[in-house]
């Protein structure tokens, strides 16, 4: 089945980057960095992270471990992001992020937008041009797949960075359409 692709008009001018949907597997993507929807252990799990590990193979897996015991004995914070290398990935980076667990009587859009935002700022601290994102949330996180498409786009829109494209690898149909009313 082709990979179907859609991008925004955007361009660089404004110092804000191109937007682009792609239906397709995101361990597959080559770009820069990849961002894993992880959970806060950074020791993997299913989903989108465990895809990442099982694929990236155990150099990711290594370099979390470091991570949890020099920087986040606790676990990394939901918002927050850190890069490791993308073992055998096609990209070069992987940009952990924890994203928050949905809750229907309490407002957490905030900390999904600072997943977008602190994956950003950690790819223009690695010099990354294109990071290819899932939909962080979205899955066994609960986070309804509209309003987290909407989070995404509006946050990636208004970011102020370096990075020049900005790819939603998304891995199914619904969530393309999602991603594209708003991409559009």
């Amino acid at each position: 089945m082709p990979n179907p692709t859609h991008s925004d008009p955007g361009g660089r001018p404004d110092g804000r980057p191109r937007l682009t949907i792609v239906r397709g597997d995101i361990t597959e993507q080559d770009a820069d960095a990849v961002v894993n929807a992880a959970n806060s252990s950074l020791l993997g799990g299913g989903g989108v992270d465990g895809a990442i590990h099982r694929k990236g193979g155990p150099d990711i897996l290594a370099e979390c471990r470091d991570l949890r015991a020099s920087q986040y004995g606790k676990g990394l914070p939901t918002g927050r992001a850190v890069a490791t290398t993308a073992g055998r990935l096609p990209a070069r980076w992987v940009i952990h992020t924890v994203g928050p667990v949905w809750a229907k009587n309490e407002d957490r859009s905030e900390l999904l937008a600072s997943c977008y935002r602190e994956s950003l700022r950690v790819a223009g601290e690695l010099g990354a041009r294109t990071v290819a994102f899932p939909a962080v949330s979205t899955g066994v996180y609960g986070w309804p797949l509209e309003d987290g498409a909407r989070i995404a786009v509006e946050t990636v829109r208004e970011a102020e960075t370096a990075v020049e494209e900005v790819r939603f690898v998304l891995f199914d149909e619904r969530a393309y359409a999602a991603f594209a009313q708003h991409v559009g």
